[in-house]
């Protein structure tokens, strides 16, 4: 493969060699693994099963951040045409990913956290805001520190004694909410949440909005925001788009790009004609999502983010999740096989799967596992007593038997 060739080319010529249908180990090998190679040939001696927490970044990325850095240098000031070109593009393939009808559905974020809190700034009074107990640290907190604020009234809707969360709970607290804000993919337990539709339905038939968090399913399987009806999206391309930090976004449906709408989170760039630098009273902004827009915009994160988005894209996400599924299934028969227990695997969960450590100590119990991993060649993570464990496209058969006996070695269960 030609190193030269732009980013777009190199991974639409890899993806095209690969040919059409079900993935293969031996395809991915060939044809996909070269676009891996540095971050493969750093960590040949480790089989990383921590996909979920931080992506694999292609050899593109690094090649796309000097493009970057060499506009800067070579343009200065007018390397800015450039980089709101890539801010531009950047929101297209997000919203082609996320089934968005337009692009400026799509609000550029640093993070997950920061599209909350826009949407939780577009109310004046103190909204009914309803959420799991299973929402990510980051947006618990938020939330939290808003109801603490009086900002908001939160309520919290309880897992049952399993673990997950059982649809009838959440349709039943979503009566009496402004607004909801619940996980597509639980975060801890990789349990997809039940009757997501449903819920989304119900909600608006009761007045209220909802936002979705998607960080634990864009890129793990088909989302599709205008089907679930959903009225925002939130997360970022750290993990299953190779993104990196930082690359976040906010999505809003098109009947709140309307200018009924608006957050206390702006800055110039949301302003009409921002250029213009006048000031009217009260302000007038932007037409659509660019409404949203805050301050001088980061550019360095939209193009780190290019080659993971355009290699989700190009390769296919309904083939990445039949190939997740399948290694998922094949670890957790692998598991089985010596004695151990773990969830994943099916439809209704994520990209990986979970082995629980049981009894007085369990956090601490899996926390010592995961270093007994690490220490067997093994990277995986643990939230609470749970150990978290997710293939990607580039995990070989061979890791995944590693990882199984390095679990049954490692972690008394």
């Amino acid at each position: 493969m030609n190193a030269n060739m732009e980013t777009p080319a190199r991974i639409a010529h890899a993806i095209a060699a690969l040919g059409p249908g079900s993935l293969t180990e031996g395809g991915i090998r060939q044809h996909v693994a070269p676009l891996f190679s540095r971050v493969l040939g750093a960590n040949r001696n480790r089989a990383y099963l921590a996909n979920h927490s931080l992506g694999r970044p292609l050899d593109a990325t690094t090649d796309d951040l000097a493009q970057a850095i060499g506009l800067w240098q070579s343009k200065l000031g007018d390397a800015w045409d450039d980089w709101l070109a890539e801010i531009g593009a950047y929101r297209a393939r997000l919203a082609q990913l996320l089934g968005a009808p337009r692009a400026d559905c799509v609000v550029p974020k640093t993070s997950a956290g920061q599209g909350l809190r826009a949407i939780l700034n577009t109310y004046d009074g103190v909204p009914r805001v309803v959420a799991t107990r299973g929402e990510f640290d980051s947006i618990d907190l938020i939330l939290r520190q808003y109801a603490h604020r009086g900002r908001i009234a939160l309520h919290f809707v309880e897992a049952r004694d399993s673990g997950l969360f059982d649809a009838a709970d959440l349709l039943a607290a979503s009566k009496q909410a402004d607004l909801v804000v619940v996980s597509q993919v639980l975060f801890h337990t990789g349990q997809m949440l039940p009757e997501l539709p449903a819920l989304v339905a119900a909600a608006h038939a009761g007045g209220a909005r909802v936002l979705i968090d998607v960080y634990h399913s864009l890129g793990v399987f088909p989302v599709d925001v205008v089907a679930l009806d959903a009225d925002f999206a939130i997360g970022a391309s750290y993990k299953y788009l190779r993104g990196g930090p930082g690359a976040g976004y906010l999505y809003l449906h098109p009947r709140h790009l309307d200018g009924s709408l608006s957050t206390l989170d702006v800055g110039w760039f949301a302003k009409k004609d921002h250029f213009a630098y006048q000031r009217p009273d009260p302000p007038q902004f932007a037409e659509g999502g660019d409404a949203f827009l805050e301050s001088t915009p980061p550019v360095m994160t939209c193009y780190q983010a290019r080659a993971g988005q355009l290699f989700t894209e190009a390769i296919g996400v309904q083939r990445l999740r039949e190939y997740s599924l399948a290694q998922q299934r094949r670890l957790v028969s692998a598991l089985a096989e010596r004695g151990i227990g773990a969830t994943g695997g099916s439809a209704d969960y994520g990209a990986f799967i979970v082995v629980t450590c049981k009894g007085d100590g369990a956090p601490r119990a899996a926390r010592r596992g995961v270093e007994a991993l690490s220490a067997r060649g093994v990277i995986a993570d643990a939230r609470g007593a749970r150990i978290r464990l997710c293939p990607d496209v580039l995990t070989t058969t061979d890791e995944l038997d590693l990882a199984a006996s390095a679990v049954a070695e490692a972690i008394p269960l």
